[in-house]
């Protein structure tokens, strides 16, 4: 695997598509993932306490969730690198669809914690193959030179604007259920307690599910891979993982964007943690808080969605993706630290503040992500694309955990958020100085003493594996 630029003449198998139905694809596959997701966001808590579940046991729910998304973050990723990008994507959506009926009927605990799991692992299955799709198919029809950032963005405001949507259905379902007299009880009573108003998004998060997995299998054509085995299958995942560990490791690029995606798990973490408490204390009283909460977390995704429409300019005001990420960073820099300074503060000039840093710091991750992804699909090719991405996913996550912890072992005050600012500090000065090209070995008949030219860089040994024809070239909050 040589890294060299084919023609897009050579890159058949993706059924014909422009970069345009492309990039309307791969925004439908993403808000058709995200959509459930968001539907569980405002009722998974109060669904659990409904069916009897303590604090510790709903705690360890999504313990199952996270731990299982972690582990299987980069096994999954090298799978798509192996078997293909729709097949992957779809056993994810079937994933969830079980997922969501299990959470939504379960009243058991092992019910909950089996529907968790399998949430994790559609998580990190899905972790990649729809973004790696997209790239693929537009290099082969535009050639490796192809804008990528406005897809991108595009994506990633989908994303940012199902999880909105879902949220806000969400949490207005069980409501509007409740205002008709009786149904929560007819609903109850004929079901045999399964449904209940607050599983009512679970089940038609399963649904959509349904609709995303048909809509996968229809609309994302990739080329045909060489036949295999299950033995070549699991030969080949553990050598895509093993090249992904090597990216950050043979360039400095990539090692830039891995702790970038860090330094962005360390702020979504002291976010998520802290703000909920905030919106109580503020409020008074932990439902009324929870309300508020659900409304900025809303606010939140569409100021991420907002960010990564704009991402595309902001590069070209910047001046380059590279100077697009330090200013967004910077952008969440400056939010955090205006959480960190308002946190003892009640007053009304106080929250405005509080609350504008909270739509900084989404507005600036938002616009980084598609940047900082514009950055790695240049340098990493077919090959390995998703397993790429599934490195990058598993920087965020674990640091996200890490600091989510040690963001609850500190005492309340400013010290958690001024943490979290100086982290994304850090990753944003990663950006001060450009990144040299990487260089790739000479091509065959070309003189030894040429220069380095930019290239991809291939992301490992998955010869026997990944189709030769399509060599060149994530957590939402």
């Amino acid at each position: 695997m040589t890294g060299r630029p084919f023609p897009a003449a050579v890159f058949p198998g993706h059924g014909g598509l422009d970069g345009a139905t492309a990039r309307r694809r791969y925004v439908t596959v993403s808000f058709l993932f995200w959509l459930p997701i968001g539907m569980s966001i405002a009722t998974g808590v109060l669904l659990f306490t409904e069916r009897g579940m303590g604090l510790a046991a709903i705690a360890g729910f999504y313990a199952v969730h996270s731990l299982t998304a972690a582990a299987m973050e980069l096994p999954t990723g090298g799978l798509s690198d192996v078997i293909g990008r729709r097949p992957v994507l779809a056993v994810a959506g079937l994933l969830n669809l079980t997922a969501f009926t299990l959470i939504g009927l379960g009243a058991a605990g092992w019910a909950i914690a089996l529907g968790m799991g399998l949430m994790g692992l559609a998580r990190a299955l899905s972790s990649g193959p729809a973004e790696a799709w997209y790239v693929d198919t537009v290099h082969a029809h535009a050639g490796p030179d192809a804008d990528l950032r406005t897809g991108l963005a595009r994506g990633s405001s989908a994303t940012s604007a199902a999880l909105a949507l879902g949220t806000l259905l969400g949490g207005g379902l069980p409501w509007l259920l409740g205002l008709a007299p009786g149904l929560g009880q007819w609903l109850a009573d004929t079901t045999g307690g399964l449904v209940i108003p607050l599983s009512v998004p679970a089940l038609l998060g399963a649904l959509v599910e349904g609709v995303f997995v048909l809509y996968v299998l229809s609309a994302l054509p990739e080329p045909p891979r060489p036949r295999t085995t299950l033995r070549r299958v699991m030969g080949g995942v553990p050598a895509a993982i093993a090249a992904g560990l090597r990216l950050g490791a043979r360039d400095a690029l990539i090692r830039r964007i891995l702790l970038t995606a860090s330094a962005a798990g360390a702020a979504l973490a002291a976010v998520e943690l802290l703000t909920p408490g905030r919106a109580a204390a503020l409020m008074g009283t932990a439902e009324s808080g929870a309300l508020v909460f659900a409304g900025l977390a809303c606010a939140g995704f569409l100021c991420s969605a907002l960010g990564s429409q704009l991402a595309p300019l902001v590069a070209r005001f910047a001046g380059s993706s590279e100077r697009a990420v330090l200013a967004s960073l910077g952008l969440v820099t400056l939010g955090l630290t205006l959480l960190g300074l308002t946190t003892h503060a009640m007053s009304p000039l106080a929250t405005t503040v509080a609350v504008t840093g909270y739509g900084l710091v989404y507005l600036g991750l938002g616009a980084a992500g598609p940047n900082e992804n514009d950055l790695l699909h240049r340098r990493v090719d077919a090959s390995g694309r998703a397993t790429a991405l599934s490195v990058q996913s598993l920087s965020l996550q674990l640091v996200a955990a890490g600091a989510g912890l040690g963001a609850g072992a500190l005492p309340p005050g400013p010290l958690p958020w001024l943490l979290a600012a100086t982290a994304v500090l850090a990753g944003a000065l990663l950006w001060v100085r450009r990144a040299a090209p990487a260089p790739v070995p000479p091509h065959p008949g070309s003189s030894a003493t040429e220069g380095p030219v930019a290239a991809p860089v291939p992301a490992g040994p998955l010869h026997d594996t990944a189709p030769e024809e399509i060599h060149p070239h994530a957590r939402p909050t």
